[in-house]
């Protein structure tokens, strides 16, 4: 399976004034939090406690040593397994490739429970 081309969202995501060493990733999380959909169109609340679930982000920035994902891509992580940092007033979460569990190959226009890699 090939990578899928970009989405037209990835000019629009910030330049961030650091450059990550090593195999080191940075994601934003911004619009990934908040209310989802179920498989059947069931509106599913924020505050709704789901046990172990992990969670997609965005790279914004890769270090060097990277060979797996590329600015843009959308990525699979644990977000018990993170460290936070912010930069210029916006929070990323950063992370090595080893970390993160899974690339998005293709857009979905409903990112809700059914999807697993």
């Amino acid at each position: 399976m090939g990578r899928a081309p970009l989405p037209p969202s990835v000019k629009e995501l910030p330049a961030v004034p650091v450059r990550l060493l090593g195999d080191r990733i940075l994601l934003s999380t911004e619009g990934e939090d908040g209310e989802r959909r179920s498989g059947s169109g069931i509106v599913i609340p924020a505050t709704a406690s789901m046990g172990r679930r992990l969670g997609w982000a965005t790279v914004v920035a890769v270090g060097p040593n990277v060979r797996h994902v590329v600015r843009g891509d959308r990525v699979l992580y644990d977000p018990e397994d993170r460290a936070e940092v912010e930069v210029e007033s916006r929070t990323y979460v950063l992370l090595r490739e080893r970390d993160l569990h899974g690339v998005s190959e293709a857009p979905t226009k409903d990112e809700g429970t059914g999807l697993y890699l």
